[in-house]
């Protein structure tokens, strides 16, 4: 069987894989899983039980198969019985080539993440960004720029239950779902980030519970919320604030709409709104997206379709392997964008880009992109992005006993 298509499983990690649209295939295509953050930790031992003993049973049959066959080349197969956890180190590295406004930019990145279980009911996680953004001056001189590094988040979970996952440190701030379901270069479809990336993106120090439960038989909750604290140091930076986000899932239709709130508790103590959509419609290989944001910095939205050309039976060995992006999106600037947009490089007034792609999956673990848009604001200009972006996961330590 053909691997057609990738699971991102950042909420299966967290034990609620089963509230989330997990950007499944379609009905008989098998599955892979996009590894970055936690998506893999349910392998690691007794956490594969923890994730899936409350799914349907075909949706639970669907994810196991993709965990393990996602680490086929790494990991001996096994029966739950005898897993146990080791760490793992996994991540995404990519090139690209960006040309925004006739002006080019390098940008090799890596972005290694550390899975270090404690049992079967920890989990010490953490993911840094090393990125370079190299430039040609005027002067036609050879690209120069510096080397930056982040660090995304530093965390220990704790799963009290199957309903709760208790994490504190520093996490991705869940606000929407692309900062930290979409955001990795590996998974997300277009390389260009959205223009109100900006109002959700960042991490917070602090704590933060999250979770699911079903609703009914056709409907599951999935939540998060959380506190965080003041840190002004350059590498832990975060704001004191606090938030929440909920989402519904309908498993047959295999859609999901949710909602997000935060409240900064300090400066002019504002509010941000967000609303998110997604939906992988049953007869057809299609990954529909969308989003909305509200902060005094501004507003926006953004609709990305991805269609995976794997139904189409001429040349289908290399169309099965090919993905077509399309995304529209609009910013509005707010009441503080003239005195703070930059702090959080926003656009300058009222600006919409249209973008389109292609994705060829060279292998499992390995993609080329290229994309085009068009920025249309107080000035107009092409923006073009090519590069290639690979996936990694590595066990540290013997999996079998």
């Amino acid at each position: 069987m053909i691997v057609s298509h990738e699971l991102q499983a950042r909420d299966l990690c967290r034990g609620s894989a089963h509230h989330y649209l997990g950007y499944l295939t379609n009905h008989n295509e098998p599955i892979t899983i996009r590894i970055d953050h936690c998506e893999a930790r349910r392998v690691l031992g007794g956490f594969l039980n923890t994730s899936t003993h409350n799914l349907t049973s075909g949706f639970a049959h669907f994810v196991a198969i993709g965990i393990l066959g996602s680490f086929a080349t790494v990991v001996v197969a096994q029966t739950p019985q005898n897993d146990r956890p080791v760490p793992i180190l996994t991540g995404n590295a990519g090139y690209f080539t960006t040309v925004d406004a006739a002006r080019y930019e390098l940008v090799p990145e890596v972005n290694p993440v550390l899975l270090l279980p404690l049992g079967d009911k920890w989990l010490v996680e953490s993911r840094g960004r090393f990125y370079g953004e190299f430039e040609r001056p005027a002067n036609n001189q050879p690209y120069g720029g510096k080397i930056e590094k982040d660090l995304n988040y530093l965390q220990a979970d704790y799963i009290a239950d199957p309903h709760l996952t208790v994490t504190v440190g520093r996490f991705l701030t869940p606000f929407g779902i692309y900062n930290e379901r979409l955001y990795p270069i590996w998974i997300r479809d277009l390389h260009q980030v959205p223009l109100i990336f900006p109002l959700e993106s960042g991490s917070s120090d602090g704590i933060m519970l999250r979770g699911g439960f079903p609703l009914a038989s056709w409907a599951n909750l999935n939540y998060a919320t959380y506190y965080s604290t003041l840190t002004t140091n350059e590498t832990l930076d975060s704001d004191r604030a606090v938030g929440a986000r909920a989402g519904m899932f309908f498993g047959r239709p295999r859609i999901e709409v949710g909602s997000s709130w935060k409240k900064l508790l300090m400066e002019d103590r504002n509010n941000s709104f967000g609303f998110h959509f997604a939906w992988q419609p049953p007869p057809i290989p299609l990954n529909l997206r969308a989003e909305y944001a509200r902060s005094n910095y501004g507003s926006g939205y953004w609709i990305e379709g991805a269609y995976r050309f794997s139904q189409i039976p001429r040349w289908n060995k290399a169309m099965r392997r090919t993905e077509f992006v399309g995304r529209m999106q609009q910013f509005f600037a707010g009441e503080d964008q003239e005195s703070e947009g930059d702090q959080y490089t926003l656009p300058h007034g009222a600006t919409q880009q249209p973008d389109f792609g292609m994705n060829y999956y060279l292998k499992d673990g390995l993609k080329a992109s290229a994309s085009y848009g068009r920025w249309l604001g107080k000035h107009n200009w092409n923006v073009w992005t090519f590069g290639v972006a690979w996936r990694f996961a590595v066990p540290l330590g013997r999996v079998t006993d």
